[in-house]
């Protein structure tokens, strides 16, 4: 019998393995989503008839779904059809220079050997090795486990592992560590890029950015339907094993008896009860009382977190012509340094943007469809979109550096409907209290990791998930993130003696 209610706030990916996780282990799981469908983030829009994935672009860590789904009873690859990438991404400069980076280690170091010379190739081998040493640093004390303090992660590295945290270059910025590998720009211009992946400049982010590296060298996989179809398996899955769904249903205040989440109140006045109360929306949105004053005091409030990067992008459906687009292109302004000064310290669109573009009917061999394909553009902008957005003209001139810049590369898009843009003010619709900040708050400064929330909050009852909480954002993290939420839910539920079923099974090691 199901005696144990939760409600989960919001349908993206943390939202849907909480969801899942829980109704798995037979509790009464209802997620209420304001939009009209799951995701969140990992949304997709229609143009021409076209469904176009329009959030994030690249599938990594696939261990993460495959013991998620483990645990749910059932395997990803009955759901899910994946297939690894060879090619992880083509960069381009307006100097007309190209550098392919592939799965294979060795293969990225011939390309960037013929590329920069020999040199720069064996600085990238000793900058792969580092990567790595950073990922098998942090995987077990920080991405696994519940948020820790400076304190905690050294206790959890143990004795052995404390020279290894501090060989992983929390105290050194990503940028300057490149330079140690890399004496060629345009290659710490490229590695700089993994910052951006949390939403942070890789002149403030920490040099222990770098394990992202590794983790694309350990897998990015190419998922047939597109990445949003991720959020409908997680979604069905967990209707399957007795989750309901409610879309359209937006939850304004969590509400609170005896001291402990109890539920939630919709905007048309209904109350669904719960025993828990998990919140997968980002921390801004609670800290800003969206949900209520009792769920605002429940966590730290940001005053001092810098938002990270936000966007702006168009959604096409177009003929691409003269540039051979693999599925994942990016191309790179001349002034990086300028670019990020621009978002980050002038809160503007920067003059010149870096350009990133998906070609989602593309693989490893460039090779496109004869007619239009679907395509999604993004530059990176200032999370203004709620107190100063961009002008129309600004947005204006941003599409027209933006297409310019493709165009120097060769690469002409004819649009065959109208594309779909939207701004930093559009995703802050789409995301309240977040100015548009598309990945909680940046990761700045060695401090910032530890300062985002872990799943438990100060209001019992009340668990977060999410890309704004740790371990942080992207698909991997925000999954794992529900995996915390789901532990901590039954770990609270246990505690009041109202559930018994408290472990998980194999626990919380997520090897």
């Amino acid at each position: 019998m199901q005696s144990d209610r939760v409600v989960v706030i919001g349908a993206g990916i943390g939202g849907l393995v909480a969801a899942l996780l829980l109704a798995a282990r037979g509790l009464a799981v209802t997620v209420v989503e304001r939009a009209e469908g799951p995701g969140g983030k990992m949304r997709e829009v229609t143009v021409g008839g076209a469904r176009i994935d329009a959030g994030p672009t690249v599938f990594t860590m696939r261990w993460v779904l495959d013991e998620i789904l483990a645990e749910a009873g059932t395997r990803l690859d009955d759901h899910l059809a994946l297939r690894p990438a060879a090619l992880l991404a083509r960069h381009a400069w307006d100097d007309g220079s190209r550098l392919d980076l592939f799965a294979e280690i060795d293969r990225s170091a011939d390309a960037i050997g013929d590329f920069a010379g020999a040199a720069e190739a064996a600085g990238y081998r000793a900058f792969c090795a580092r990567a790595q040493a950073v990922y098998r640093a942090l995987e077990c004390s920080f991405l696994r486990g519940p948020r820790p303090s400076p304190v905690s992660l050294v206790r959890r590295a143990g004795l052995g592992g404390v020279r290894d945290l501090l060989n992983a270059s929390p105290f050194v910025l990503l940028w300057d560590a490149l330079g140690e590998h890399f004496a060629d720009p345009r290659l710490r211009q490229l590695f700089g890029r993994y910052a951006t992946y949390s939403g942070s400049s890789p002149f403030a982010a920490p040099a222990t950015l770098m394990l992202i590296a590794h983790v694309e060298q350990e897998g990015v996989w190419l998922v047939e339907g597109g990445m949003h179809r991720v959020a409908r398996t997680l979604a069905t899955l967990a209707e399957a094993r007795g989750a309901t769904f409610r879309y359209g249903a937006n939850v304004t205040e969590i509400v609170t008896e005896r001291g402990r989440a109890a539920g939630v109140v919709l905007a048309t006045g209904e109350r669904i009860a719960g025993e828990a109360v998990v919140c997968n929306a980002d921390v801004a949105a609670l800290a800003a009382g969206l949900f209520g004053a009792a769920a605002a005091r429940a966590v730290a409030p940001g005053g001092d977190a810098v938002p990270s990067l936000s966007a702006v992008t168009w959604t096409l459906c177009a003929r691409a012509t003269g540039f051979p687009l693999p599925r994942h292109s990016v191309f790179f302004a001349p002034d990086y340094a300028a670019e990020f000064e621009a978002i980050f310290a002038r809160g503007r669109l920067p003059a010149e943007p870096t350009v990133y573009v998906c070609a989602q009917d593309r693989d490893d061999e460039a090779t496109g469809p004869d007619g239009p394909e679907r395509l999604l553009v993004l530059v990176n902008a200032a999370p203004t979109g709620d107190r100063a957005p961009p002008s129309p003209q600004e947005i204006a001139s941003c599409e027209q550096a933006t297409f310019a810049r493709l165009a120097r590369a060769g690469l002409t898009l004819e649009p065959a409907a109208e594309p779909v843009v939207t701004t930093p003010a559009g995703f802050a619709r789409l995301f309240p209290a977040t100015g548009g900040a598309l990945y909680g708050r940046a990761v700045h400064g060695w401090r910032a990791s530890f300062r985002r929330p872990g799943a438990t909050t100060s209001l019992p009852g009340l668990v977060l998930a999410g890309g704004s909480v740790h371990p942080g954002p992207g698909v991997p993290m925000a999954a794992m993130s529900g995996r915390l939420a789901a532990a901590a839910v039954l770990a609270d539920l246990a505690s009041t003696r109202r559930f018994h079923r408290a472990a998980m099974p194999g626990g919380m090691s997520m090897r």
